[in-house]
């Protein structure tokens, strides 16, 4: 469907118009009878053109048109050739090319099928004479706040997680606007179906409940034309990009092409927490292939069917991705690396990390939300960071990155040298204790954490030579923080710290009801993913969520709407500052070391004025001038998926 309105017309290289025209396929030949191309507005006002090239000539519709339909000759062909049939595919043979496009106004049933515009039975009356609605809805007028609540209502009634989740992807389809209004207005319940845990499920079964395609899927195949791919992307003003290569997809490994599913509920949280416009968001998966045999060998996996490719080619696809997304989209669109392999999250963001802005949610996102716990906890045990020592289950980019970043604020709320603040802090591996004597063979990001200390293989034993009082969990593997292990963090601390942070649930390192009861209650506990809350001795502890969904929807919107070029470390410590300082006293006396999901655009908000106030006072920003109030200027560019009223 074309919108008349932008001035699109056919001429003999195709349908163009504007520079923002997604439309650059070359049309062959025109079509082998006569066609009426009506230009109607929205009120039956003739306030859109249209221009139809007949043998070099062009034939005009306007405003003060006598008429609004033009007549083309039926015979007429461009570059000689066979005829095609674009009209009426009904009268063509099955062997027969036909071009699948069409002209219309942004009205009747092509309104309704638009998910962009779409208001259902919102739709007025008035409206619906406009539009030529008369005899396509029922009679009956609701609001959207009673299809909010006919859409809860509908949702609760599924028992399986996946059931919701593809409801709520099939109403993102139809109707954009009330998919956002249910995700804002009933988040806590909702962010559990439309990202972890269920969207692992969802990745996990991609393939068979794959209906219409969502972002760009950019394969081998597509080497040396990405530009040209971007640019089939509908909407031009992109301002972030989340891409996966689905290599790593939460704790559940490798897969594929099926990792999709991870970008698009990334962005749809960008929207529905941060504020994003949903036409600025652009999924992506870099498809080169999976080592997953059960996909490989799956009759319904979506992806390329190769062994993954590594290596100067996986490297030249990237670069070749990067390079294009900088030349159609400019200098500040922000990408967001998701899920990739330890090995190549870590290369991506050193090597763009100085050219593009860029941003590893896993790496960074996880840290920041993870520095912002810790900070609040700190009102609870008492404390700095430097008077406490840090244990790591997991040497991954998630563990590293944590690591890293409490570093970092260890080292700038005293001066410390950022060396030895880390020594403060030590990593387990699937080898035991990241230890000296194991530096030869480390990976580059673990080398850091190798410190001056004897081999320990298991974790208990590492909690009862290091005394930890914060252990946290970002190993991917379910149930490790066993019994001995809380038990050992209790014995050494009246209130252990333990953050079991793998996703999804079933990777969590140990539940919120074991936290609680190997500690007697004692514990300061978060995780990955939700837990309910858990009673003991009559007391209800509700579990904090280290969900990186606090942390970078603000963060992205305070890079949008300062217009930064690029990503600083002190920007990150800028959100974990704000992110802790919105849990209040009443959160505490809960037990919660994070604010309330249903306060998350106001906390978004508050992140991403911290975060614009860094950039500028970094000289990274390029809007200027600097808003006086950047809360409220954070809020005042925040989507609002209310209905829009058509004239």
């Amino acid at each position: 469907m074309i919108s008349l309105h932008r001035g699109c017309f056919l001429n003999k290289t195709g349908i163009s118009g504007s520079s923002s025209s997604p439309f650059s396929c070359k049309l062959k030949k025109l079509p082998p009878a006569s066609v009426k191309v009506t230009a109607l507005g929205p009120n039956r006002d003739r306030n859109s053109s249209v221009l139809i090239e007949n043998n070099n000539s062009l034939k005009e519709i306007r405003e003060d048109a006598p008429s609004p339909v033009a007549d083309v000759d039926s015979n007429p062909t461009v570059a000689g050739g066979d005829r095609d049939v674009y009209y009426d595919d009904a009268a063509a043979a099955e062997d027969q090319l036909v071009t699948p496009w069409s002209i219309s106004v942004a009205s009747g049933y092509s309104l309704l099928r638009d998910p962009h515009h779409n208001k259902g039975l919102a739709f007025t009356e008035k409206e619906r004479d406009a539009h030529y609605l008369r005899g396509l809805l029922p009679p009956t007028i609701i609001s959207q706040e009673l299809q909010v609540k006919k859409m809860m209502r509908s949702i609760r009634q599924y028992q399986v997680p996946l059931q919701k989740y593809m409801a709520m992807m099939d109403l993102q389809e139809t109707n954009e606007r009330l998919f956002y209004k249910l995700l804002i207005d009933n988040v806590e319940e909702l962010l559990p179906v439309v990202y972890t845990p269920t969207v692992g499920e969802a990745c996990q079964k991609y393939g068979s409940i794959f209906r219409r395609p969502q972002g760009l899927f950019i394969s081998l195949k597509e080497k040396g034309k990405i530009h040209e791919v971007l640019r089939n992307w509908p909407q031009k003003n992109i301002q972030v990009i989340v891409v996966t290569d689905g290599e790593r997809i939460l704790g559940l490994g490798d897969l594929g092409c099926q990792g999709m599913g991870i970008p698009i509920g990334k962005l749809s949280l960008y929207t529905a927490l941060g504020g994003v416009r949903p036409s600025a968001c652009l999924p992506v998966t870099i498809d080169v292939g999976t080592n997953n045999e059960q996909l490989l060998n799956d009759e319904f996996y979506i992806g390329l069917r190769q062994r993954r490719s590594t290596g100067q080619e996986y490297a030249e696809l990237m670069h070749e991705f990067m390079t294009a997304v900088k030349q159609n989209y400019g200098e500040k669109v922000l990408i967001q690396f998701e899920d990739f392999a330890n090995h190549n999250a870590f290369d991506l963001l050193a090597k763009y990390g100085t050219t593009h802005l860029v941003f590893n949610d896993d790496i960074q996102g996880t840290a920041s939300v993870v520095l912002a716990g810790l900070v609040a906890a700190l009102k609870v045990v008492g404390g700095t960071l430097a008077d406490h020592r840090f244990l790591f289950l997991g040497a991954g980019e998630a563990g590293t990155g944590i690591a890293e970043l409490i570093a970092l604020e260890i080292s700038k709320q005293t001066n410390m040298p950022l060396e030895e603040a880390r020594k403060k802090i030590s990593l387990v591996d699937s080898k035991g204790l990241i230890v000296k004597s194991r530096i030869d063979s480390l990976q580059h990001f673990k080398k850091p954490w190798a410190h001056d200390h004897e081999p320990i293989q298991k974790l208990v034993d590492a909690v009862k030579g290091i005394k930890p009082t914060v252990l946290i969990g970002t190993s991917g593997v379910g149930r490790t923080f066993t019994k001995e292990v809380v038990e050992a963090m209790a014995a050494l601390n009246d209130k252990p710290i333990i953050f079991s942070l793998s996703n999804p649930t079933s990777q969590s390192e140990c539940t919120a009801e074991e936290a609680y009861t190997w500690s007697q209650g004692r514990a300061i506990f978060a995780s990955g993913s939700p837990f309910d809350p858990v009673e003991y001795k009559g007391r209800v502890f509700a579990p904090g969520q280290a969900n990186n969904a606090y942390i970078f929807p603000g963060f992205g919107l305070g890079l949008i709407m300062s217009g930064a070029i690029r990503v600083h470390d002190d920007m990150l410590l800028a959100a974990s500052e704000a992110l802790a300082a919105q849990v209040t006293q009443e959160n505490f006396d809960k037990g919660l070391i994070y604010p309330p999901f249903k306060n998350i655009r106001k906390i978004s908000a508050h992140i991403a004025a911290n975060v614009a106030a860094k950039a500028y006072e970094l000289g990274l920003a390029t809007r200027q001038p600097q808003p006086k109030d950047l809360v409220k200027y954070a809020e005042s560019c925040m989507y609002c998926p209310a209905y829009r009223s058509y004239r």
